[in-house]
């Protein structure tokens, strides 16, 4: 429900104002003389809008120099906003809160300060006049000559004080400021309203109180850890009394040197290691949760910084090994307990899933005797920002469900770093309009991105939202927001029909330019999957003679799916990685195929499996093992690895749609780099895990292997459990060996 449905409609044969009437005006915009500079760029911003809407010009002037008789919009809480609606105190108002009404002629816009009346400026002119921003560098604005305004008596206070939508585009002040974000990084200029500033951000003790500078004097300050005071991936001693002292020195420091913040960190540092001397053992057992000696040593700080600024929140974490509620402490009134979701299952909603059980019962014991919740909240798949991750339909239930137990604040942390993510742009959107307003219907929101950015790809689009969603409910797996690829829940036959599903919305938008250029975009996130599945969904279509829709010609799709990926400026893969570092797997994953080993050949292609380098699991990659350019390999790549380990350093984790295809005869391709004419060379396998036992292991000798040939290494006819794995070591034996290489290892049914 948009906020439309908030409004007060009186008779619309009466009092309808018309703002213009064939792109002319005879509306004024005023000023007050005290007016903020977020009022200010308010009335500018609406200037500037009504003037793209209606092409009439829309003068700005100082409310005393305009009659009080004049048609005028009048924008901020100003005096002339005051004379006609006495009874309202603007100033006891929310920051954020908003008020938009009509009386006579005339329309009013005002709010709390700084953004308020900035919010309802913006508030007008999407919900009432049309205008959308979808990204930051793409809106709409309709076209109405001649418009009217309905009636108005709109007076909303967001539920949610802190608003943060994390993602690239959304870092970009003005469309932040538009879309009613106010997050720590979201870098909103005192023109546009400014934004709340975490000072500390998060995970601030040892921000607090270095241990380069104080752990040498002060140990005791810090955990104990089997008997032993440490720095080392530790906490601080939180019932250590002259530490908390010092730390809150150093916090109302802080404080004073940007009071404007609103808000301090005093949070534990991004690891376990808290302390586990006696004093705060003994507090620990009696809140029965780790989390009880932080509460306590939270109020305590928070207590001293009040009394110097009583309007400053201090915020802590519940995070990791202090999500779990304390028995006794309750956080006081100026403490911000931030909880995070980084366990959960993001298919399934917080309030209802049997995946979520855990959070449920810890926010439940939080909102009990927490005042202020702040979520930070996790939307994407930091392992592969790239690839399709349908959390969608949990987006609104998770918002009402965070604002009903007490949250003041949320940070959705999604593609900070990715242009390119699974529907980037419309999660930033959507998210944005659900924290400003959470009764909103998602679904609806959904459908207006959609129609009204991706054009006549609407309707595929949906349908291919649809399937994703529907793919992942169906399959009964866990999202979590690290996962490497999509082999849990997306199968080939979802990913055929997705396919189909972005080649119509291709179709449609072939006549335009921008609509193309978008679908191409959105289109990333289900390539990559194609190219993160390559292999294995080849391979899947060929022995069970289904059909693929995939990638015809590997290395061309890979190298058009890089260079969209660069004009779009795609930035990181995942989580602190970069597209460039993840180049050379793409185009390993996507090389030609190779000529079938000897003993395959004749043979239908259905009947035996090929598995080349860049399907290997290695361990400890470029130390136990590496992939190599070797023009002796099928392919022009082998795994090597050095002769000074023992390490089961290359395997190959056999999937299930090789396992379910019944006994087949297993070799491994590998040569030897000898030093001595005789002895091991190295040793190979297969083992299952869930069976602890070895379905076949031989030891390969130098007089066999280093030839300067290949060979075939038969490992025998097997009925492979869907856990077992072929692997390859080396002996320990540099005297002896230079290098191992496995060129490819292959199955014959």
């Amino acid at each position: 429900m948009s906020l439309l449905a908030t409004i007060i409609f009186l008779n619309m044969a009466v009092g309808n104002l018309q703002l213009s009437v064939d792109a002319t005006t005879s509306y004024v915009i005023t000023l007050a003389d005290d007016a903020i500079p977020a009022e200010r760029t308010a009335a500018s911003e609406l200037q500037h809008y009504l003037g793209l809407v209606t092409g009439a010009d829309f003068t700005i002037l100082p409310e005393k120099e305009v009659p009080a008789e004049t048609p005028q919009i009048v924008v901020g809480p100003s005096s002339r906003f005051h004379d006609a609606f006495p009874f309202m105190d603007t100033a006891s108002l929310p920051g954020d809160s908003i008020l938009i009404k009509t009386k006579g002629q005339h329309l009013y816009l005002a709010g709390g300060r700084p953004r308020g009346t900035l919010y309802a400026v913006y508030t007008l002119l999407e919900d009432v006049i049309g205008c959308r921003w979808w990204t930051s560098t793409e809106a709409y604005a309709p076209v109405a000559p001649s418009l009217v305004i309905p009636p108005l008596d709109v007076a909303y206070t967001p539920k949610l004080m802190y608003r943060e939508a994390f993602y690239r585009g959304a870092f970009d002040g003005v469309f932040a400021a538009r879309l009613k974000c106010n997050g720590h990084f979201e870098k909103i200029p005192p023109e546009y309203g400014g934004h709340y500033s975490i000072l500390g951000w998060c995970h601030t003790f040892y921000q607090l109180l270095p241990p380069e500078k104080y752990f040498a004097e002060h140990p005791d300050w810090y955990s104990e850890i089997d008997g032993k005071r440490t720095h080392d991936h530790a906490q601080l001693c939180l019932t250590n009394e002259a530490m908390r002292t010092e730390l809150t020195r150093n916090a109302l420091e802080w404080i004073r040197k940007d009071p404007s913040a609103g808000i301090i960190s005093i949070s534990q540092n991004d690891w376990h290691g808290s302390c586990q001397c006696a004093a705060c053992k003994v507090v620990e057992a009696e809140e029965e949760a780790p989390s009880g000696p932080l509460i306590r040593f939270v109020n305590s700080v928070a207590e001293d910084i009040e009394r110097e600024f009583p309007d400053v929140w201090v915020e802590t974490l519940a995070y990791q090994y202090t999500r779990k509620a304390p028995k006794l402490a309750r956080p006081r009134g100026n403490v911000i307990v931030r909880l995070c979701t980084i366990e959960c299952s993001f298919c399934q909603p917080l309030e209802t899933g049997s995946q979520n059980e855990t959070f449920r019962r810890d926010i439940d014991a939080w909102s009990a005797v927490a005042p202020h919740l702040y979520i930070w909240d996790y939307v994407t798949n930091f392992s592969q920002y790239l690839l399709p991750h349908p959390n969608l339909r949990v987006l609104a239930p998770n918002i009402r469900f965070f604002v009903d137990r007490n949250a003041i604040g949320l940070f959705e942390q999604g593609d900070a770093g990715c242009a390119c993510g699974d529907f980037v742009a419309l999660r930033a959107w959507v998210l944005a309009h659900l924290m400003w307003n959470p009764s909103r219907d998602p679904n609806a929101l959904i459908s207006e991105f959609l129609q009204g950015y991706y054009g006549p790809a609407a309707e595929p689009l949906q349908a291919y939202l649809d399937l994703i969603h529907d793919a992942i409910e169906k399959s009964g797996a866990k999202l979590p927001c690290y996962l490497p690829d999509t082999s849990t829940w997306l199968t080939l036959e979802d990913l055929n029909e997705a396919t189909a599903l972005f080649d119509a919305a291709g179709r449609k938008t072939s006549g335009d330019a921008v609509f193309s250029d978008r679908v191409r975009k959105a289109r990333m996130a289900l390539d990559y999957a194609w190219l993160n599945r390559h292999p294995a969904l080849s391979r899947q279509a060929c022995l069970q003679e289904m059909p693929y829709l995939g990638p015809a010609d590997p290395a061309t799709f890979c190298l058009e799916f890089i260079e969209a990926a660069e004009r779009f400026d795609i930035g990181n893969y995942r989580e602190g990685g970069t597209f460039k570092d993840l180049i050379p797997a793409l185009r390993s994953r996507c090389h030609p195929s190779a000529q079938p080993p000897t003993e395959c050949a004749g043979k239908a292609e259905r009947d035996w499996v090929d598995i080349q380098d860049n399907e290997f699991h290695l361990h400890n990659p470029d130390t136990w093992a590496t992939i190599v350019d070797d023009v002796k390999a099928s392919d022009g790549k082998a795994a090597r690895m050095p002769a000074d380990h023992t390490q089961w350093a290359v395997q190959y984790g056999i999937p299930r749609d090789l396992s379910d295809l019944g006994p087949l005869h297993c070799f491994v391709v590998v040569r030897a780099e000898a030093k001595t004419a005789s002895g091991t060379a190295f040793n190979l396998g297969i083992y299952a895990p869930g069976q602890k036992a070895g379905l076949a292991q031989k030891s390969v000798s130098i007089e066999d292997s280093a030839d300067g040939n290949y060979h075939s290494i038969d490992l025998g006819r097997h009925l492979f459990p869907p856990d077992a794995y072929v692997w390859v070591a080396p002996c320990n034996n540099p005297d002896q060996m230079e290098t191992v290489y496995i060129d490819r290892i292959f199955f014959i049914r």
